[in-house]
């Protein structure tokens, strides 16, 4: 169990500040009396739970609906919920201490990955082991970095094509079957033609159109419910960009800028920025305005700053 800090001993024995307690202590003392979820004889058994930390107790920084959960519980979790669509990259060519900083944001604004670009070492400090809830990837150099992350994209956009494209052969089967049955009420292979399988999605069969022709069941508007999200999804796939962030010539101020859903944000080290690799391989550079005298702040307050810009324009308020 860990030991207080001198320095909070010596300030609860002030008197002031009165701390706010985070966590929780041993899980005999905080659920008396009750079976502890580790046990798979107990009717609360959870294997999410980690039975060290229901002996010692949990003061992690992690959300209280994971208190006493397994860092690989709530990494799949996470993974489950569903996370955001940027990802971040930070060249590691200086050991920059504000490293472990963006991947304790990137954590909270639950990030889909964490890149390092360069040596495998980096400044774990700031991170507070964050890292250990995040995918985070290595890549010798900037250019295989963006060379991968295209790819992906790429991949990502033939399988949502796949996708509509099985879709619509269903939608096919499910027309030609009700012909067969004497039900003029199918999808005809006009409007199908016209689905812009290639495309991901036939917008040329509407509601409107499915009604006109007779079609108007579950089946038919859960597909054509399916078609739409792919369309909306691959657009969103086929607007993905790399964004640098840095201050230099050209740069779009972020307070003007409209993140697309689907991008790469690259951020350089404290001081030099951006190697000119990363700033040649980037579709835009985006600066935070400066009003002050400073030129620039924290390379870690300016990711954090960046990841809350992407957040406000794309995701829904969390407590």
């Amino acid at each position: 169990m860990h030991q207080p800090h001198p320095i909070d001993i010596a300030a609860k024995a002030s008197g002031e500040p009165v701390f706010r307690e985070v966590g929780v202590g041993p899980w005999a003392e905080t659920h008396p009396g009750e079976p502890r979820p580790d046990d798979p004889q107990s009717v609360n058994y959870d294997r999410r739970f980690d039975s060290s930390l229901l002996d010692e107790g949990d003061r992690r920084n992690v959300l209280d609906q994971y208190r006493y959960w397994a860092v690989a519980a709530i990494k799949a979790d996470l993974d489950a919920r569903g996370r955001h669509d940027f990802e971040v990259a930070v060249e590691n060519w200086t050991h920059d201490f504000n490293i472990g900083s963006m991947v304790r944001t990137a954590n909270a604004f639950q990030a889909k990955r964490v890149h390092i670009v360069g040596p495998h070492k980096w400044n774990r400090k700031g991170s507070l082991m964050t890292e250990l809830y995040q995918h985070v990837e290595n890549h010798p150099s900037i250019t295989e970095l963006v060379e991968c992350w295209k790819l992906r994209i790429a991949g990502e956009i033939a399988a949502a094509q796949s996708q509509a494209a099985a879709i619509a052969f269903r939608m096919h089967e499910s027309a030609g079957k009700n012909v067969e049955a004497g039900n003029d009420a199918g999808v005809s292979d006009a409007l199908l033609a016209e689905g812009r399988v290639a495309g991901c999605a036939p917008s040329g069969i509407s509601t409107d159109a499915l009604d006109a022709s007779g079609v108007g069941n579950g089946f038919e508007l859960t597909c054509m419910a399916q078609l739409a999200a792919i369309d909306q999804r691959i657009a969103e796939l086929k607007a993905a960009r790399v964004i640098a962030l840095d201050i230099i010539p050209g740069a779009v101020p972020m307070e003007t800028y409209r993140f697309p859903k689907r991008c790469l944000m690259l951020f350089g080290a404290e001081g030099p920025g951006l190697s000119e690799k990363a700033l040649e391989l980037a579709d835009d550079v985006v600066y935070i305005s400066q009003f002050g005298s400073v030129r620039s702040i924290n390379a870690g307050a300016a990711a954090a700053v960046s990841m809350h810009a992407w957040i406000s324009q794309h995701a829904a308020p969390q407590l």
